[in-house]
């Protein structure tokens, strides 16, 4: 599954809608995806997103789409 993710890049300041950034990930699940940013991480996670169908293949042609691999 893949899942996109919409982040602050601090937990210490208060998150801003104007600093929102994601990113793009694929795992098993919602846990899953959530523990490994939060392992690799020092992102304020706001919200995952289920990509599929319409919606994934939109973002493949529109976004600046690239799979965020952690090693």
């Amino acid at each position: 599954m893949l899942f996109k993710v919409y982040y602050q890049e601090t937990k210490i300041r208060n998150p801003k809608r104007e600093e929102t950034k994601s990113l793009y990930i694929e795992a098993e699940n919602e846990v899953a995806a959530r523990q490994l940013v939060e392992e690799n991480t020092a992102y304020n996670i706001e919200y995952f997103q289920l990509l599929d169908g319409n919606h994934l293949q939109y973002e493949k042609e529109n976004a600046d789409f690239s799979l965020t691999e952690f090693k």
